[in-house]
């Protein structure tokens, strides 16, 4: 279940991260945020990763060998990077309709899944 529970924990830290690095970016298209200076945008930020690192810091404990877990220190890494790929493709999809994905980000998101291949290899 730690595998589970960490991968979960993961997802859902990285949902808040992709939420406070990018999602204020759209507050100009909602009418209540559309005035909003920098400093009220950092503290909003700021607020929604406040929750990536309740569930972030879990999951690394829960996850890591050094606690009874099933990963090393690396293979948390690349997990957590590939995680943060997918929610971000998954968020951009989404809420940033005028983006799009081309040829060349699906190459780089392919050897990225072979990085964790290649981690992950015993």
């Amino acid at each position: 279940m730690k595998p589970l529970y960490t991968i979960v924990l993961l997802a859902l830290s990285n949902t808040f991260m992709t939420l406070a690095w990018y999602g204020h970016l759209k507050f100009k298209d909602l009418k209540w945020f559309e005035n909003l200076g920098l400093a009220s945008i950092i503290l909003i930020s700021w607020g929604i990763a406040l929750f990536e690192y309740i569930l972030q810091v879990p999951a690394n404990r829960i996850g890591y060998k050094e606690y009874g877990g099933p990963f090393s220190l690396v293979e948390l890494k690349v997990l957590q990077e590939v995680i943060t790929l997918v929610v971000f493709v998954i968020f951009t999809t989404i809420v940033f309709k005028n983006e799009t994905f081309k040829f060349n980000h699906i190459i780089g998101f392919i050897f990225l899944i072979l990085a964790v291949y290649f981690v992950f290899k015993k």
